[in-house]
């Protein structure tokens, strides 16, 4: 019986060093190639195992594998958002919004991770559903919806819940930036000017009026779905 076969967590599979080389080397070519870019085989030839079977003997399938590299680095992150959403002032969008932002910029500084490269491909590839699900996930996700909708009632639905959708991908894409431009050695802003630069922009995204054009098509949108009794988002 392998290690993935005894039921026990992710945080359990990557116990032993192999495991923990080739979850971080998948980490690594998922990020860089894609989730469908990369083989198992690839994974472990990354890692410097002669076994082509090293990772299905650790993890199982690839989804397995998918699955466990999701979960390696998600309770630091989620701890993070909720330590720094506590410390945010409730009526505060910016300081909310740099709660989000600024543990995904911060994994993305960390030695050796490739972590939010990962998740972007997961983005990418459609994948992604299956882990937000997740209880831990779905909770911050929820909180952050609620979060935002209450604090910009100005914006009328269902363009704000897509505001807060589009928000929550430019975070990862501007994390996974940063990610690879650390990976490169670029020179880069500090850390600091680049994460309050970053919260700037996408606070003013969220917070941008409506205009004119959009609230004509918005009349137009509830206009249209009242009309066949849809409720609106």
């Amino acid at each position: 019986m392998g290690p993935h076969e005894t039921g026990a967590a992710p945080h359990a599979v990557v116990a032993t060093n192999t495991a923990l080389q080739l979850l971080l080397a998948a980490e690594r070519l998922f990020a860089q190639h894609g989730i469908d870019g990369v083989s198992l085989r690839q994974v472990a030839a990354e890692a410097g195992s002669s076994n082509n079977s090293a990772v299905r003997y650790h993890f199982g399938t690839k989804q397995d594998l998918l699955a466990a590299i999701f979960t390696y680095r998600l309770d630091e992150l989620m701890r993070r958002r909720t330590q720094l959403a506590e410390r945010a002032d409730p009526a505060d969008l910016r300081a909310r919004v740099e709660a989000h932002l600024l543990p995904l910029v911060e994994l993305a500084e960390a030695p050796d991770s490739h972590y939010v490269g990962f998740v972007e491909q997961l983005q990418r590839s459609g994948a992604i559903d299956v882990f937000v699900a997740q209880g831990a996930v779905r909770h911050s996700r929820h909180e952050f919806l609620n979060d935002m909708r209450r604090l910009l009632t100005t914006i009328p639905e269902p363009a704000r819940s897509l505001r807060i959708e589009h928000v929550q991908d430019i975070c990862v894409h501007l994390a996974a930036e940063r990610e690879r431009a650390v990976t490169r050695n670029d020179n880069t802003l500090p850390l600091a000017l680049y994460v309050s630069t970053a919260v700037d922009g996408v606070t003013g995204f969220l917070a941008a009026p409506t205009s004119p054009e959009t609230t004509q098509l918005l009349d137009r949108y509830k206009t249209a779905k009242a009309r066949i009794g849809l409720r609106l988002v």
